[in-house]
């Protein structure tokens, strides 16, 4: 059936009489309104996520940052316990200060790990403290840098913490008390090519003999 003239008069009349009367709300804007219109552009405000996103994204970066920076600074040691490269002979008697040879060859490029005295006691395991005597001396020219024994004090360190150098941390897991054991340590796993002036020059690789004393 098609609306006649007199059924859309009735409707139009209808309709302005609605609007007239706004839908029976009231004409202050609701709290709803007010928050879009308090808002630039009557957008909702998105300034606290915006920030909160950028700082996640921020603290991500920093910490892929930080562990590629790690990783790069701190390198995983290739260890050598053949007893070929570069071991030293060294003395067995642990009641006296060893004497470290100078050492002969071109330094071997990875961490070298030698018992010479295989210990009986506890094992020292990386995250434990541990107290150990030792001597350090210079790969390429046999001076000495450091002697525990010289100051007459036994030297205590977490194991695997990074209180020492990378060199220590993983070289000397493994001992037993009672042990003596020889570390040729090259620069990247001792001071690298900063050194420790005036001691230890730039890129030095390092020979450490070390007596675990408690673990």
């Amino acid at each position: 059936m098609k609306p006649t003239r007199t059924s859309a008069a009735v409707l139009s009349a209808a309709l302005l009489a609605l609007a007239a009367a706004g839908c029976g709300s009231s004409t202050k804007p609701g709290a709803a309104d007010q928050a879009m219109s308090s808002s630039p552009a009557g957008s909702v405000d998105t300034t606290a996520s915006t920030a909160s996103t950028a700082s996640t994204a921020s603290t991500a970066s920093t910490a892929s940052t930080a562990s590629t920076a790690s990783t790069a600074t701190t390198p995983t040691a290739k260890v050598d316990t053949s007893g070929k490269g570069a071991v030293l002979p060294i003395s067995t008697d642990l009641k006296k200060k060893p004497k470290i040879p100078k050492p002969k060859g071109t330094p071997p490029k990875n961490l070298v790990v030698k018992d010479i005295v295989v210990g009986k006691g506890a094992v020292a395991k990386s995250g434990s403290p541990v107290t150990v005597k030792y001597v350090g001396v210079s790969y390429s020219n046999g001076k000495q840098f450091d002697a525990s024994w010289d100051r007459g004090q036994d030297f205590p360190f977490t194991l695997g913490q990074g209180s020492v150098i990378p060199g220590w941390d993983q070289g000397v897991v493994g001992m037993k008390v009672g042990g003596r054991r020889e570390l040729v340590i090259p620069p990247a796993l001792a001071y690298g090519a900063q050194g420790s002036p005036p001691a230890i020059a730039p890129n030095a690789t390092l020979v450490f003999v070390i007596d675990l004393v408690k673990a």
